[in-house]
């Protein structure tokens, strides 16, 4: 699989892009900084959350403690049974990897798919970027070229199959760092990064998290996950030896099923390709609904296969909450020792 080449971010974005970029994220700031930290105080407070590697004291073992955390030194000096205590380890590295495909910039709800993809990466930043850890990340976007031949005149064709020379890399490597502020520089870089044509390659996105080797820590994949799921699939498990993987699907309710509102025009985002279709035909919203099932139901599966959290946002609910129920039942599901 080819690897894209790693460059700066691209063009810098207007005036009115930038202003419309720092008011989004600052709003989602605020949100995440009012509910989260309100609902998922701890002593530690990363995303998949943990008892902690490092071995702590020890004390007296409760119904419910996990048996496999038994101190049988401490036991048999006492005659009662303890536990050891662990501490999570408070250097964790997070790696995200940002999907912003043509496809991301579509939204008929509340939000846009790529203001769900900025909200996502802000809610990690803040749930992990404590006590020195380090948060870094690798942003896709579309190459400029539409991702399918085009059909037209022979200008048209060549222009979309040259390269231009001077365009910038369709990944943005920003390295990882500890502390707030570097976080907020990151995050700042994601949501001013310019939606391209075409499609990102996910798996060569995704498999830069696993090269070079680091120490075990986080990786976090934000995307839509339209890609061919044999594109990616193999990259993830690969990336979930060695890590916690969290994969945040973000979909849009249309996505999913087709309104009746008679002809309806569609437009694909990264081909520039126009398709009209009758919406106002049963068997047709069916079979749109079925597939699109089969689609989601895939993904999953894969997610699920490869050892990955699967954490869906939609545009049409309040993703926030939905965020904090995702993280208080890997919370609860860690406390009791189950598989995520």
């Amino acid at each position: 699989m080819a690897r894209p080449a790693v460059s700066t971010p691209a063009a810098p974005l207007t005036s009115e892009e930038n202003a419309r970029a720092e008011a989004v994220l600052g709003r989602l700031q605020l949100l995440v900084t009012r509910k989260l930290d309100g609902l998922l105080q701890g002593d530690y407070a990363g995303l998949l959350p943990g008892p902690g590697t490092e071995a702590g004291e020890s004390r007296e073992y409760r119904p419910g403690d996990d048996v496999r955390r038994m101190d049988w030194p401490v036991t048999a000096r006492t005659t009662l049974p303890h536990v050891r205590q662990t501490v999570a380890d408070r250097e964790l590295e997070t790696w995200l990897a940002v999907d912003l495909s043509a496809s991301l910039d579509f939204g008929t709800a509340r939000w846009l798919k790529r203001d769900l993809v900025i909200a996502a990466a802000t809610a990690i930043a803040h749930l992990t970027v404590r006590g020195g850890n380090r948060i870094g990340a690798v942003v896709g976007t579309g190459s400029g070229v539409p991702g399918r031949d085009l059909t037209g005149s022979w200008w048209r064709r060549k222009a979309a199959t040259v390269p231009d020379p001077h365009a910038a890399s369709p990944v943005v490597r920003l390295p990882a760092r500890p502390g707030r502020k570097e976080a907020q520089g990151l995050l700042r870089a994601i949501a001013r990064t310019r939606i391209r044509p075409g499609r990102t390659d996910l798996g060569a996105l995704i498999d830069m998290l696993n090269r070079p080797p680091r120490r075990r820590g986080v990786a976090v994949v934000i995307s839509d996950f339209l890609a061919p799921v044999e594109s990616w699939a193999r990259p993830v498990r690969k990336l979930g030896v060695r890590h916690d993987v969290l994969a945040i699907e973000v979909v849009d309710p249309r996505e999913l099923e087709l309104p009746d509102v008679g002809v309806l025009t569609l437009a694909d985002p990264e081909s520039g390709f126009l398709h009209e279709v009758q919406t106002s035909d049963p068997k047709l919203r069916q079979r749109y609904a079925e597939a699109a099932g089969e689609q989601r139901a895939a993904i999953a599966r894969t997610l699920r296969a490869a050892g990955a959290a699967h954490l869906r946002l939609r545009t049409d609910t309040d993703w926030l909450l939905d965020m904090v129920r995702f993280v208080a039942a890997q919370r609860h599901a860690r406390t009791r020792g189950t598989t995520r």
